[in-house]
């Protein structure tokens, strides 16, 4: 999969804004993910709000690889699930009109009873949300790392054909004692999105822990080639939660993409 197309969460840069794509241009990032809560108000920004938005991303000649919409609560919860079905909709639209082509949240757990409650909430939203993302041409991706690959694919087989992507998050799969390799063997067709992040499970304390690019037991070499045969031509968004200089720890981490 030669010339990875690598971009930078905005989020992860700590910085304001309009600095932040300074920097993921000066980085090398050929693209940015925006954060709908942090970054910018995706479901209030105006007509002109957009139009300068885009103005800003034109000067760094920057695209957008995906837009962040992480919710308090995921769809499988009935709490306020009207509203938040509402404002993923309104990001949706956004995310579109942007030139985004996928959101990203957690989408909820992936109950193992597929007779409960939280279970058909889930597919009834997701179908929905599916449905409506073909309508606008940008489809809602469930972040990885809560779930097996074996129940994502069970998910996935329970909605529309083309329904809803998945954003593949090595390092959060790892922390979580899943493992990326098995995760994209599961749903690798319908990967639309890639956090490229990293981590390590630390037997001694029982957990794992989100590590800088390239420093945890991520295989980035065969996670590529495994996506390869999946004919993933989406981009590589570098995140890191926890970063003490991120400027620095994300433009090594581009260095680490180019190099693959």
């Amino acid at each position: 999969m030669p010339g990875l197309k690598i971009a930078i969460q905005l989020a992860s840069l700590k910085q304001p804004f309009k600095k932040a794509l300074a920097t993921a241009a000066q980085l090398g990032a050929s693209a940015v993910e925006i954060d709908a809560r942090v970054d910018i108000n995706a479901q209030t920004i105006s007509n002109t709000g957009m139009r300068e938005l885009r103005r800003l991303l034109g000067d760094h000649e920057l695209r957008v690889s995906a837009i962040g919409f992480p919710t308090r609560h995921g769809y499988d919860d009935h709490e306020e699930i009207e509203r938040r079905v509402a404002g993923t909709k309104a990001i949706m639209k956004f995310a579109h009109g942007i030139g985004a082509e996928v959101v990203i949240n957690h989408v909820g757990m992936v109950a193992c009873d597929e007779k409960s409650a939280n279970w058909k909430l889930l597919v009834e939203v997701l179908t929905d949300l599916s449905l409506y993302g073909h309508q606008v041409g940008a489809r809602l991706c469930a972040r990885t790392g809560t779930e097996s690959g074996a129940d994502l694919r069970r998910l996935l087989d329970a909605l529309p054909q083309q329904g809803i992507g998945i954003d593949l998050d090595p390092g959060s799969l790892i922390v979580a004692g899943f493992s990326p390799l098995e995760t994209i063997q599961e749903v690798g067709a319908n990967i639309l999105h890639i956090h490229a992040t990293d981590g390590v499970q630390d037997r001694a304390r029982g957990r794992g822990m989100e590590v800088q690019l390239g420093r945890g037991s991520a295989d980035y070499p065969s996670l590529v080639a495994a996506l390869a045969q999946h004919r993933y031509d989406g981009y590589f968004t570098l995140m890191r939660e926890r970063s003490e200089n991120p400027p620095l720890e994300l433009g090594i981490g581009v260095k680490f993409l180019r190099k693959l």
